[in-house]
């Protein structure tokens, strides 16, 4: 029986301008992240978190507070395109085309947009991406442009895995 560590993620050489990753993992958004979420960053905006106040809006309920949308976009595409991120360099041109209510469910993906090795460190190049956001019947709810500095092949730091725990035969 072979013991198989999990996907550990691309190195700056594994990235191709124009490649596009569709990243695997849906979330739903519940009232309670978006409450959560808005009170935890102190956004004051009652259009987050006080329903009555919603409905007399011109969305009729609570928007998902757009910060909490960029997140979650970003952590959804982290397998595929930063789990070996030395750092972000940076978002730019965020757009935010269409609401996110609560309830809907994001899916992402990312398209490599252009890619340099690093004129400062060796051990580095930098990637750059446009990540779209988008829910459950395809509308997209978020766009973003990311720079990140992504380690290169052989300079990936060791991941701390814990012991090796051999499986029990059955």
């Amino acid at each position: 029986m072979a013991i198989i560590d999990g996907h550990a993620g691309r190195v700056y050489e594994d990235f191709v301008v124009g490649d596009v990753y569709r990243h695997s993992l849906g979330r739903t958004v519940l009232a309670t992240d978006n409450t959560w979420f808005t009170l935890l960053t102190m956004n004051t905006n009652p259009i987050h978190f006080d329903s009555a106040y919603a409905a007399k809006t011109e969305f009729g309920k609570p928007l998902v507070d757009s910060t909490f949308t960029l997140a979650v976009v970003t952590g959804q595409s982290v397998a595929d395109i930063s789990q070996n991120a030395m750092a972000n360099l940076g978002w730019d041109e965020v757009r935010l085309p269409n609401p996110l209510f609560e309830g809907d469910t994001l899916y992402s993906q990312s398209e490599v947009l252009e890619k340099r090795e690093s004129k400062s460190r060796p051990n580095v190049g930098i990637v750059r991406f446009k990540t779209i956001g988008f829910k459950q019947d395809g509308t997209v709810v978020i766009e973003f442009k990311r720079t990140v500095m992504i380690y290169r092949r052989g300079h990936v730091p060791e991941t701390v895995k814990g012991p090796k725990i051999e499986p029990k035969k059955s």
